[in-house]
């Protein structure tokens, strides 16, 4: 961090930027506290259920930092997912987000990860994540576009045992 600060011009050793460096290291620590984390252990009370009912989490906020530029993207989660036999303990898909949000990410991929994970864990009849977030590298910087939002979604499943499908649980999802 130091030589980043020299490199832009900067004095490292002057009085504002002395303990940067050390901030900075901590931050990232925490920014990137997913790394190495399996996702799928976020998940970890599952309980036996006979509910087929849908199970939908939304406003979930979450941040993640892009690979691309370590600059952040963030905004809310719609998880949702029908029962086969399982579910999880509610705060333990927002644990599994969390996870995967803090390491350096693509949304695509985020996405993906957590709907991979709560398949894996609940085996589900299907399962929708879906995220949506705004950019800081595409706002700050290239095409300087602050507020456009980019949505993304993952399906997991066949929705067997769920009589209004995969659709019925994204206009769940999307009812309030």
């Amino acid at each position: 961090m130091a030589e980043i600060l020299a490199a832009i011009g900067e004095d490292p050793d002057r009085e504002g930027l002395q303990d940067t460096p050390a901030r900075v290291a901590r931050m990232y620590e925490s920014l990137f506290s997913g790394v190495g984390i399996n996702t799928d252990d976020a998940i970890d009370a599952v309980f036996e259920a006979e509910s087929h009912d849908p199970v939908i989490v939304s406003g979930l906020v979450f941040y993640s930092v892009c690979e691309h530029h370590l600059l952040p993207f963030y905004g809310e989660a719609r998880l949702g997912y029908v029962p086969n036999g399982k579910i999880a303990g509610i705060s333990k898909l927002a644990r599994a987000l969390e996870v995967a949000s803090h390491r350096p990410q693509v949304q695509e991929r985020l996405t993906a990860e957590v709907a991979d994970s709560i398949f894996n864990v609940l085996q589900p009849d299907g399962v929708v994540v879906e995220l949506e977030a705004e950019h800081l590298c595409m706002a700050m910087r290239g095409v300087k576009k602050p507020g456009t939002r980019v949505l993304t979604s993952a399906v997991r499943g066949e929705f067997k045992n769920y009589s209004l499908g995969q659709e019925g649980l994204l206009a769940l999802m999307h009812s309030r």
